[in-house]
């Protein structure tokens, strides 16, 4: 009778290893076949996007060719990219950077096709300017998606960041750069006011009228320490791979905190931005009444008094 309850007990711990091992690998099949559909969400011509860690989604410009110069196609992804990113569960950080030599050499003058309707003689005045605007109002909205994105977004800015790379950046939440990089508001240069984000962000982010008109009348470059000490850049690295290491390091941390806390806190930032102080305050306490009840407050607050690290669900 031993041999048998011996033989038996044999059988149902090899059983168990058995649902035990069938178990871990659908779920790492599930898990496999859940990353390649992301994957596929975010295909791209002018981006490429990856996910170095859980919850974080790092967003390259990818036409290092072209010194990620932004053409038509790029305006397109890149809001297209982040209005997934903002409803993506498996995204709570974002990284954005550039390949190659530079982070952006801005505006792509030779694939702007949208300016040959100024030279159309077909058009009056009033219609070439209505289109002109519609353009325009896509182009603000690729990098406002940016803001309105409930994800914090670091921009890890390297070598040139010109024109448009101004508007761009300045929608984002932290802005880290290399020793190496340098800033130019380009567009008086080619005869235009900046007319997506730059003048609008830049002056709240720096807080020196003086300064941020200095920059904007004269389009000359400002380097990596002028950019820190005027506080539009957060941190400087030695180079670009010390800095994506960095940016990382924060993005993890970042990824680690109550998602509903960390989203609440930019959406109260941007909104107060532009609200008086007493507007923010009202719309913090409208968003708090329904997010204190969240079960990440009491996960916070246990995991300290049991000197824990938390795990939050996802949105």
């Amino acid at each position: 009778m031993s041999k048998v309850h011996a033989s038996l007990r044999f059988l149902n711990s090899r059983s168990l290893l058995q649902t035990k091992f069938i178990g871990q690998l659908q779920g790492f099949m599930i898990k496999t076949r859940s990353m390649s559909d992301t994957t596929e969400q975010y295909k791209f011509e002018t981006l490429n996007v990856t996910r170095p860690k859980e919850f974080v989604v790092q967003v390259e410009m990818n036409r290092p060719k072209k010194l990620n110069a932004m053409n038509r196609e790029f305006w397109r992804e890149c809001r297209e990219c982040f209005q997934k990113l903002s409803t993506d569960k498996d995204c709570r950080v974002v990284i954005l950077s550039g390949a190659g030599k530079a982070f952006t050499a801005g505006l792509d003058l030779a694939d702007m096709s949208d300016i040959a309707v100024l030279t159309n003689p077909e058009l009056d005045t009033s219609r070439k300017a209505f289109l002109i605007r519609n353009t325009i109002r896509d182009y603000q909205e690729t990098f406002t998606v940016i803001e309105k994105c409930s994800k914090p977004v670091i921009a890890a800015i390297h070598n040139a960041c010109v024109g448009g790379g101004i508007d761009m950046t300045a929608a984002c939440d932290i802005r880290y750069c290399t020793g190496d990089a340098w800033f130019q508001i380009k567009e008086v240069d080619i005869g235009l006011a900046a007319d997506v984000g730059t003048l609008q962000r830049f002056p709240k982010i720096v807080g020196n009228d003086s300064l941020v008109r200095e920059l904007c009348f004269t389009a000359r470059k400002f380097f990596s320490d002028e950019a820190k000490q005027m506080g539009f850049v957060s941190r400087i690295f030695q180079d670009k791979r010390a800095m994506i290491e960095g940016a990382l390091e924060t993005a993890a941390l970042i990824a680690a905190k109550s998602p509903v806390a960390v989203q609440g806190t930019k959406i109260s930032l941007v909104f107060s931005r532009d609200h008086s102080v007493q507007e923010g305050l009202d719309h913090v306490g409208l968003w708090n009444q329904g997010m204190l009840q969240s079960e990440d407050m009491m996960k916070s607050v246990m995991a300290a008094l049991e000197k824990k690290q938390p795990t939050f669900s996802k949105l």
